[in-house]
């Protein structure tokens, strides 16, 4: 195949162009995003450029320590932003999620490299990277979706679940469709994604391994492996944060309470 055609500033300048005209239609349109899209475009910019360089030195340092560094540097960003997403009230959140899209990404990620690929090393940062760094984004979305709901659902609902406990119901049983309600929520956008993956549209990965000169079959491959990591990844996140956070909302006689009050 052709080898890949290299962008340098010049064309990232020319791409910015993009976003002037999405500047220029909001002016327009008078919606107000102007500001918004300005500074949008500024982090995206900076914040891809710095990922660039970062990993552009672990390659190359081709280390493990590197590699495990940046993956937990990625990982406590996430898990952060999905904190903020759930609540910053309840103390043990972050340490929950963290912990919860850690055990997803690590098994997926485990499961892949040595069941799957196969590098030479385990560690072989052109696949371990990439591969957690997706996984780890999308056990983002589906931690702070579950989080959130649940939060919302059982702050909502509390006469019906202190109806469930003085009925004689555990906490567990008192929440269970609740739960449920919160995994199926954060679910749903990847199993819907799946259902419509190639049909209405080439996935992103796909997209950019094609234009970076792999073959579309291996591109393929790599993008079904890659979605079914995902589906694992988010379930296992959303069940481990629901499960956990429930039991936050009762105290050791299973009464139920306000965490963070």
């Amino acid at each position: 195949m052709q080898d890949l055609i290299k962008l340098d500033l010049v064309d990232l300048v020319i791409a910015v162009g993009f976003m002037a005209i999405a500047i220029g239609l909001s002016t327009w349109e008078r919606l107000g995003l102007e500001l918004n899209l300005a500074m949008a475009t500024g982090r995206t910019i900076l914040q891809l450029l710095v990922l660039g360089y970062v990993l552009d030195f672990i390659f190359a340092l081709d280390n493990v320590w590197g590699v495990l560094a940046i993956l937990a540097v990625i990982l406590t960003i996430t898990a952060m932003v999905a904190r903020n997403r759930i609540s910053v009230k309840i103390p043990q959140v972050l340490p929950l999620v963290w912990g919860a899209i850690l055990i997803s990404t690590a098994l997926t990620v485990i499961y892949t490299n040595f069941l799957i690929i196969q590098p030479d090393r385990w560690y072989e940062p052109r696949y371990v990277i990439p591969l957690a760094g997706i996984v780890l984004g999308n056990a983002m979305n589906a931690a702070a979706i579950a989080g959130e709901r649940l939060v919302s659902t059982m702050n909502s609902q509390s006469v019906e679940i202190e109806t469930h406990l003085s009925l004689g119901a555990t906490p567990q049983q008192a929440v269970s469709q609740y739960r449920k309600q919160a995994i199926r929520s954060a679910f749903l956008p990847t199993l819907n994604q799946m259902m419509l993956m190639g049909m209405v549209a080439i996935p992103g990965i796909t997209t950019g391994q094609l234009i970076a000169g792999i073959s579309p079959l291996d591109a393929v491959y790599y993008e079904i492996v890659i979605i079914f990591m995902v589906a694992m990844a988010n379930l296992l996140t959303s069940i481990l944060v629901t499960r956990g956070l429930y039991r936050q909302f009762f105290n050791s006689a299973a009464q139920l309470v306000t965490p963070g009050d």
